[in-house]
């Protein structure tokens, strides 16, 4: 492990300043975090994206939510082969052993990841052909949803359409996994698909009614 190196500077004053504020007004919080265990009542998937911060959106406190981050917020299908799944494992946890209530899944504009999908399907992501890139594979799982946004010229339309096909793609693929079916059709949990606007700070929300997204 000799590649592992100190704190950069900069951390380390920021993570005193927070256990001297942050910690320090809170700490029967903490405490009760620790002594207690999570008790989330919502699993959210968001994008690794930094500009991406699902507590600050919601106002939430630590042990609010479970949170899963991954590249362009996708769930992949259920896939039990005994390979590593991290997504998979994530959502199993949150759904079988902590029983969350809901589970949201939080797309954003000018997502990275979708923009390197629609680079590949036109062509321009060779890079991301290549067998062995993580990513390329990884944005397969939103790759077939392309059809549906190519006809689109503006080019941040086509853009959002895409990154909200990667919210419905998860929607749909959450649904593979029985342990979720299950308890959807039972009415213990309940699947939400949001879209945030980093630049207005907007927020929308799929509904299934009118398979459209709507401000909240």
């Amino acid at each position: 492990m000799d590649q592992a190196k100190p704190l950069p500077q900069y951390l380390v004053q920021r993570y005193h300043g927070w256990k001297a504020t942050g910690y320090a007004e809170n700490k029967a919080w903490y405490k009760h975090l620790a002594n207690e265990g999570q008790r989330p009542r919502a699993m959210v998937i968001s994008c690794c994206d930094s500009r991406v911060n699902v507590n600050s959106i919601f106002g939430a406190d630590q042990g609010e939510f479970f949170a899963h981050r991954n590249v362009a917020n996708l769930v992949p299908p259920y896939e039990p082969d005994g390979d590593h799944h991290g997504t998979s494992a994530a959502v199993e946890y949150a759904v079988s052993m902590l029983h969350v209530a809901h589970v949201i899944v939080l797309g954003h504009s000018s997502c990275g990841g979708v923009k390197g999908c629609i680079d590949m399907c036109q062509g321009n992501a060779p890079q991301l052909e290549d067998p062995h890139s993580f990513v390329g594979r990884w944005m397969d799982i939103l790759r077939p949803k392309y059809d549906m946004v190519a006809a689109e010229t503006d080019v941040k339309i086509q853009a959002q359409k895409l990154e909200k096909q990667a919210i419905l793609v998860s929607l749909e693929n959450l649904m593979t996994f029985p342990f979720i079916s299950n308890k959807v059709e039972e009415g213990a949990l309940t699947l939400h698909g949001l879209w945030t606007d980093i630049g207005e700070g907007g927020l929308e929300c799929f509904d299934s009614t009118t398979q459209s997204f709507h401000r909240v």
